[in-house]
């Protein structure tokens, strides 16, 4: 009953089962992605007046995107008695606050608890609280492992035989293991954020990486490789199928990084590229969920790190033999039993002739329920912080005051020193990026729908025309206006099939995607003017979402004279760049937007004096 995995990209899985008065099903719904309509909303009108004195169950609590109250005020206005939730929301900035509203608003809630010897009933019951609570986690481990570990969900998955070998002595491995097993990988991926490889797979293997399927979701390709000794010609430059990002070590190979560019490929350089750095600039990144695919040399330290915290594997009834033949891990240094890594709580499965095995390793993953429980405080765990490290406030998101992310805000961004730079010590910080974080509600991808003119952009030789209609969101509204084309010229009418696909989008994230790629699909079809156009685009749009909403506008007016930090580390146009070296133009028009409607609504409170937002015609445009 959840979101349909694969179909829209990785995020917090929210569902809700509404049972009347007499325990009879009469609605339940999922939500499909973020940026659209919450769980709890649907379900709620589709169960109507039969909704009044019933019991609404949710696997997750409610917290979607800060400052949505939505879902929260859907379960209190439906008339339900009694809510029962899964599992507490497990970023800090949202854990236990729609548990509290309810309860304030009389309605009974009730949380599964973690197992312990009190509470605990039969555990092999699949219709009991335990089992109900553990597949609550199992929907959002991927959630639980950000909010604990900081770092995104890492599976790691390989096909062995018997013998234990991924390949033979000559590195053939097509194909170890059965197609019911690989169809099962292709699922895997479909869940994932991102697909991860080593330079040697891209050497020996030349895979696509993609799900095989036409439609729904693509996860990046990553590749890593430290000596960018890569093939001229690998599938993996053909973006067309889906994004590739290289990461690799600083200035290795110049001349490559950029002809892979060119091809759309992004590259990201490190200071000395690790597993561990890997998963931090992904978690910077918003990825819930990793797949890596690598061969053992890079297994093996990734596992070491402490980054890998699942592992998957596909048992082939195949025997290979060779002492040379690769193996899934490489070395690790053990030399006694005892030293060997457990899997807890591990599953066994049959898929076709194989034999999979799924489970935690111990070492980086305890388990779900521990994990949970240390959100709430025990078992040591402070539980002071948020997702993004900071002090959690009791009524208001966190605001961030450190030196660093001020001053690697302003550096670049043509904000005077006397504002920014000179006083990042006595003003705060508040960054965002996704919209499940504490200010999720100032990213695009928020669900707040807005009406838009496509004044003077269509028009004919003799009349110009004006269409006003309601975009899902401020993102379906910024990606349609990339292909405005006036209706005489060759592109229009595929310009207009693509505005329109992008407009029946049911997410911000599917609408972003069918822009981007669009973008570097068929360049020619983006207006020629978007350059100069795309600022002026977001202010008309940014301004529709904050009159429009009560919410979204009250967030960013509590924001006050804090810096506003698009905190993506990949745009260097609308967010602040993984170095601190981006525009921040999301940012910038914010703040301009803040001090406008502080004016205009009476809200007390200082805004930064930005000065006018100009961008020049060279300026790099951005997804």
């Amino acid at each position: 009953m959840f979101s349909l995995p694969g179909l829209t990209a990785p995020h917090p899985n929210a569902a809700c089962i509404i049972l009347d008065c007499r325990g009879n099903e009469v609605s339940r719904a999922s939500q499909r992605a973020n940026g659209t309509t919450s769980a709890e909303v649907l379900a709620t009108r589709l169960a109507g007046d039969r909704a009044r004195g019933g019991v609404a169950y949710l696997n997750l609590e409610p917290g979607d995107c800060h400052g949505d109250l939505a879902a929260t005020e859907a379960l209190i206005s439906s008339g339900v008695q009694r809510v029962v939730i899964g599992l507490k929301h497990p970023l800090r900035h949202a854990r236990g606050k729609a548990i509290q509203a309810l309860r304030a608003a009389g309605l009974t809630v009730d949380v599964l608890l973690p197992r312990n010897a009190t509470t605990s009933t039969d555990p092999t019951d699949p219709n009991g609280p335990e089992a109900v609570r553990g597949e609550c986690l199992l929907a959002n481990e991927a959630l639980l492992m950000r909010a604990w570990a900081r770092k995104p969900f890492s599976v790691l998955k390989y096909a062995m035989t018997l013998d234990g070998k991924i390949a033979t002595t000559t590195m053939h491995s097509a194909w170890v293991s059965s197609p019911e097993s690989r169809a099962r990988v292709f699922e895997m991926r479909g869940r994932s954020d991102a697909v991860i490889v080593g330079g040697n797979t891209v050497r020996r293997d030349n895979p696509r990486l993609t799900t095989r399927r036409e439609g729904g979701h693509t996860p990046a390709r990553i590749v890593l490789s430290r000596t960018m000794d890569l093939p001229q010609d690998a599938n993996l430059w053909d973006v067309s199928l889906a994004p590739t990002i290289v990461m690799t070590q600083r200035g290795v190979r110049q001349d490559f990084q950029a002809e892979l560019r060119r091809r759309g490929v992004e590259v990201v350089e490190f200071d000395f590229l690790t597993p561990t750095r890997v998963a931090e600039y992904c978690y910077d990144r918003g990825f819930l969920r990793l797949l890596w695919e690598c061969g053992g040399m890079l297994a093996a330290p990734a596992i070491q790190s402490g980054v890998i915290h699942q592992i998957t594997s596909f048992i082939a009834p195949k025997v290979i033999g060779g002492c040379a033949a690769p193996t899934p891990c490489g070395d690790m240094g053990f030399v006694e039993m005892t030293q060997a890594l457990r899997l807890v709580d591990y599953k066994w499965e049959t898929v076709g002739p194989d034999v999979t095995c799924k489970g935690y390793l111990e070492s980086a993953c305890p388990g779900l329920d521990t994990i949970d429980r240390q959100l709430d405080g025990v078992d040591g765990f402070d539980g002071g912080l948020d997702v993004d490290g900071t002090t959690v406030a009791t009524t208001a998101p966190p605001v961030t005051t450190t030196k660093s992310v001020a001053a690697s805000v302003g550096n670049h961004r043509g904000v005077t020193k006397t504002n920014t730079l000179g006083t990042h010590h006595e003003i705060g910080v508040v960054a965002f990026y996704k919209a499940w974080d504490a200010y999720g509600c100032l990213n695009n991808f928020s669900p707040h729908p807005i009406v838009m003119s496509d004044q003077g952009e269509k028009t004919t030789t003799t009349t110009t025309t004006t269409t006003t209609r309601e975009w899902k969101s401020v993102e379906h509204y910024y990606q349609a206006q990339k292909f405005q084309w006036l209706m005489e010229t060759p592109e229009a009418a595929e310009a207009a099939k693509v505005i329109e696909e992008i407009y029946e989008a049911e997410s911000p994230e599917e609408a972003a995607r069918l822009g981007r790629k669009m973008q570097r699909m068929r360049p020619t079809l983006v207006r020629p003017d978007w350059v100069d156009q795309q600022v002026d685009i977001m202010c008309r749009a940014l301004r529709a979402k904050y009159t429009r909403h009560k919410d979204a506008r009250m967030m960013l007016l509590g924001t006050k004279d804090s810096l506003l930090c698009e905190a993506s580390p990949n745009d260097f146009f609308w967010g602040r760049g993984r170095d601190g070296s981006g525009k921040n133009m999301l940012g910038r028009l914010l703040m301009a937007l803040r001090k406008e409607l502080m004016s205009e609504y009476g809200v007390a409170g200082d805004a930064l004096d930005e000065a006018p937002v100009k961008v020049s015609s060279d300026a790099a445009s951005s997804d």
